[in-house]
């Protein structure tokens, strides 16, 4: 898998060696940012989101632990990369993934990588199993996949899903949630409860169904008050669940 990198290192001559280390040893890890200072760290990371981040100990008015403890929610690790061997048990406490001395041994820096990266893989093979929309086993319930992990939802509480190109809106009481899912994956996902697809645009919650108007396909509405169009080749399964 790609990893995306970002090095946090005072000095020029450090950043320009492990970058070309970097890009001439270690296959298919990307670098998106670099920064000399803890501020300008910080302002990288936030705003790449990396995987991994290179990271030397002492630098001008702090040092790699204050950065650290400024973001206690992190997901990426971290390598550090310093001339100094005494702040090993502190990196181990800030949970860090390697442990490099300088100068940098290139073997040693493709054994750091292959280490994270396969840290990365379990994890994504971990997610992948949870971060789909399923029932899970706490009744009624659902998970919906996030940017940041997963979201767990009361099928009772769903009105209505509507579709809208690979995105879905999933409509609850007081809010909309979108999910970066088809109509058709919840479809499938809530086949295990009363939904019923009335069109290729709605998917609805049939418990939510007060009202049916006739017609070619005719139209549903919800108990929120909201109507929905039935498409004509989708009214009998719609039907079928109050005969």
């Amino acid at each position: 898998m790609e990893l995306k990198a970002v090095i946090v290192e005072d000095e020029a001559n450090s950043r320009e060696i492990l970058r070309n280390y970097l890009s001439k040893y270690c296959e298919n890890v990307t670098l998106l940012g670099e920064g000399s200072t803890i501020e300008e760290g910080l302002r990288q990371i936030k705003k790449h989101h990396p995987d991994l981040v290179f990271l030397d100990v002492e630098m001008p008015f702090g040092n790699a632990f204050d950065l650290l403890d400024q973001i206690p929610d992190r997901t990426f690790e971290t390598i550090f990369v310093t001339a100094y061997n005494q702040y090993a048990m502190d990196a181990l406490n800030h949970h860090a993934a390697y442990y490099l001395m300088k100068p940098i041994n290139i073997d040693e820096l493709i054994k750091a990588v292959d280490y994270v990266r396969a840290i990365k893989e379990k994890e994504n093979a971990l997610e992948g199993q949870v971060l789909q929309a399923r029932p899970v086993r706490a009744e009624g319930k659902i998970t919906l996949p996030q940017q940041d992990g997963f979201q767990v939802l009361d099928v009772s509480g769903i009105y209505f899903c509507k579709a809208d190109d690979n995105y879905t809106e999933i409509y609850l009481e007081k809010k909309k949630i979108v999910v970066s899912k088809t109509l058709k994956y919840f479809e499938e996902a809530l086949q295990s409860y009363s939904f019923a697809r009335i069109h290729k645009s709605y998917l609805v919650n049939v418990a939510e169904v007060v009202k049916y108007k006739k017609g070619k396909g005719g139209s549903v509405v919800l108990s929120n008050g909201k109507e929905l169009s039935v498409s004509a080749s989708r009214k009998a399964d719609l039907l079928s669940y109050f005969q």
